[in-house]
């Protein structure tokens, strides 16, 4: 079973790396891999290089053997939809490898925005990342539909099938944000306990976020 964590990581921070390795334990991932985002199809894009931000997850999971970075988002030119990511992923991986797309309860609320969102459960699971204790998911009629048709509290049916259910699991989350962190810098303040030490080295000789 693969796990896959998409986003710009700009930058990569703890928060990212603690849901990994709780996931890691919980679920027994083969690898999960880190799946940096060239162009997003929603968010604006960011003012660092791609390469920048690849290199910023190079080092983060430098000593975590199960933890991968995919760079096919960068490979490919136009906005990286994440139907064409997971097309490539089966033609990679082939038919019967479970994916599971790890996904923060936020963004699949508006899962529906994304370009071809109806056929992503073709490709993938869904595995909606929650905080324990808070409220249901506030989302719109056509992805609690979705939930409806395809949600499963069974982790162990993930591996039974490669795509086409939802698991939705609780996480006690850091609090920490890729925003807070680049305006933490700008304004000079203390970072130490939101990035590894090698990401923190690298944003300081690049003059990153200043």
């Amino acid at each position: 079973m693969i796990g896959i964590l998409g986003g710009t990581f700009n930058p990569i921070h703890n928060g990212h790396l603690h849901i990994a390795e709780r996931l890691l334990k919980s679920l027994d991932f083969q690898e999960i891999r880190f799946m940096p985002a060239a162009i997003p199809a929603i968010k604006d894009a960011p003012i660092i290089s791609a390469k920048q931000r690849a290199d910023m997850v190079k080092l983060a999971i430098l000593d975590h053997p199960k933890l991968k970075i995919d760079l096919r988002e960068l490979q490919r030119s136009g906005p990286s939809y994440t139907i064409d990511s997971l097309i490539s992923l089966r033609q990679e991986l082939g038919e019967k490898v479970s994916i599971c797309w790890l996904i923060g309860s936020d963004a699949f609320a508006k899962l529906n925005t994304w370009h071809r969102w109806n056929e992503l459960l073709e490709y993938c699971h869904f595995l909606v990342i929650k905080r324990p204790h808070s409220e249901h998911l506030n989302c719109n009629a056509e992805v609690k539909a979705l939930i409806a048709a395809h949600q499963t509290n069974d982790a162990s049916i993930l591996r039974e099938f490669p795509s086409g259910k939802i698991l939705i699991q609780e996480i006690a989350a850091l609090n920490i944000s890729s925003t807070e962190i680049r305006q933490h810098i700008a304004s000079k303040f203390d970072i130490s306990h939101s990035l590894p030490v090698n990401v923190i080295n690298y944003i300081q000789q690049h003059l990153l976020y200043k």
